[in-house]
């Protein structure tokens, strides 16, 4: 029930589009310009920095409070750490898939982000850290960074805890990499298309000039 009860309440938090609603302040809906994407690099292009930082750092602070709403009822849990992963995998959900825009969000990388702060592990942040702006510098990809953000906390979160750093008991430990493992996939699968324009050499680098209008496909 706990399992259930976190999932819930990070959908709840999830469902905060931080893109939508500062796009439906400037008059128009963040899903009918740039890629289409309700997210920080389609808000950035289409609404210019300070709004796509806004993006970033709203959609950060959502994961980690609806962590700390869970973590607050059920502090005296065994799992809290699994509980954290639950809330997070909620909080990414109703990202990614808010019903009241016929489940078309964004792609959960800054509520991965969150997830990965919010779980609190400081050598997977500094790791985390690492990851992303070593490519974003050298590459300007935003998408790659997002990725190698995502996998490298899927290695991490099971090499530290097959050495027994987060206290869990076995069945916990699988059910944690099992889930972390599906949120890894899920980012991948939010990506596909980035992938395919990165293979073929086509991705937009950071910093491409600023979505001017109605942009599908």
């Amino acid at each position: 029930m706990e399992r259930i009860i976190c999932l819930i309440i990070g959908y709840a938090f999830g469902l905060i589009q931080t893109s939508y609603i500062i796009g439906k302040f400037k008059g128009i809906d963040i899903r009918d310009y740039g890629s289409g994407n309700a997210g920080t690099t389609n808000s950035m292009r289409v609404m210019g920095r300070k709004a796509g930082f806004a993006v970033v750092i709203i959609d950060i602070a959502k994961c980690i409070a609806a962590v700390v709403v869970t973590w607050l009822i059920f502090r005296g849990s065994d799992y809290s750490q699994l509980l954290k992963i639950w809330t997070s995998a909620g909080v990414i959900l109703g990202h990614d898939y808010p019903f009241y825009m016929n489940f078309k969000g964004g792609k959960g990388i800054a509520a991965t982000a969150g997830m990965i702060i919010a779980f609190g592990d400081p050598l997977l942040i500094l790791i985390g850290v690492i990851v992303f702006f070593i490519p974003f510098f050298t590459t300007h990809y935003v998408s790659l960074c997002s990725l190698c953000l995502s996998l490298s906390f899927l290695i991490g979160v099971i090499i530290r805890g097959s050495a027994g750093m987060y206290s869990l008991s076995p069945g916990c430990l699988r059910e944690m990499y099992v889930f972390v493992a599906i949120l890894t996939a899920l980012a991948f699968i939010q990506h596909r298309a980035n992938i395919d324009r990165l293979v073929h050499g086509t991705e937009k680098k950071w910093g491409h000039k600023k979505a001017d209008g109605p942009v599908r496909g």
